[in-house]
């Protein structure tokens, strides 16, 4: 797994000068990892960032200590949950390659996109409801409600792992096509991060385009038009023979 990222943060408060999104590459495992914070922890003075950037750090820490040739993402969310001791609250989503299997821990709103050739497989939104994602937190959802599966990988196949500011603003083919045209031309992973990212970014400032969020919106019954400012965080990773 060869990764790279790239993060725009909303706005430039003194909270949000860093953004409300926190992400980890761990070449030495194998595994990658991205957490959205929860914005309305600002309204009480709270730096809503800083409980995705501890959960990662401390989710980082857990990989580290797991044994040599395994990760289990069960254990380590567990253990950056109850490490991470912070007021606030986050979604997580975290990914380990094990020889040619990929496996997935996935809790909210943030998810990834499996790209091979023209099909895409995309991880499942937990909701409690519309724009109420699952998310960590000592007053929110608990690491049980975790979605923990397997993905089988192979050479070729690209992986583009993200936070809502990014499927809230693109659809899924829209991201694959960027992803793809990158790959084609030779493009790091950081840089197709970053090409998929900036078109998020665009998309979330218009008032008169058709995005996912706006789709879902009109969906449950409620009105809502263009992109949907946020923080946006983009990881691309490419699966490649070792």
């Amino acid at each position: 797994m060869v990764a790279g990222a790239y993060n725009i943060p909303k706005g430039t408060s003194c909270f949000r000068g860093r953004g409300d999104d926190a992400h980890f590459i761990c070449e030495e495992r194998h595994t990658i990892g991205v957490a959205d914070g929860v914005g309305g922890w600002g309204i009480m003075d709270i730096d809503p960032g800083e409980y995705a950037r501890q959960l990662m750090a401390n989710s980082l820490e857990a990989i580290l200590m797991e044994p040599e040739g395994k990760v289990d993402l069960e254990r380590v969310l567990n253990q950056a949950y109850s490490k991470t001791k912070v007021k606030g609250a986050s979604t997580a989503c975290i990914l380990t390659l094990i020889d040619n299997c990929l496996h997935v821990a996935n809790l909210g709103d943030s998810g990834f996109l499996l790209i091979r050739k023209e099909e895409i497989y995309k991880s499942e939104i937990q909701e409690h409801y519309f724009n109420r994602p699952f998310q960590l937190g000592q007053f929110s959802d608990t690491p049980d409600l975790a979605e923990i599966f397997p993905v089988d990988v192979k050479a070729g196949d690209m992986l583009i792992v993200g936070t809502d500011g990014l499927f809230d603003n693109m659809f899924e083919r829209q991201i694959r096509d960027i992803a793809r045209l990158g790959a084609e031309v030779g493009l790091y992973p950081e840089q197709v991060a970053w090409a998929i990212a900036e078109h998020a970014y665009h998309n979330s400032m218009k008032k008169k385009v058709y995005t996912p969020f706006m789709k879902a919106a009109k969906n449950s019954g409620r009105v809502f038009s263009g992109g949907k400012p946020d923080d946006i965080t983009v990881m691309v990773a490419y699966i490649v023979d070792a």
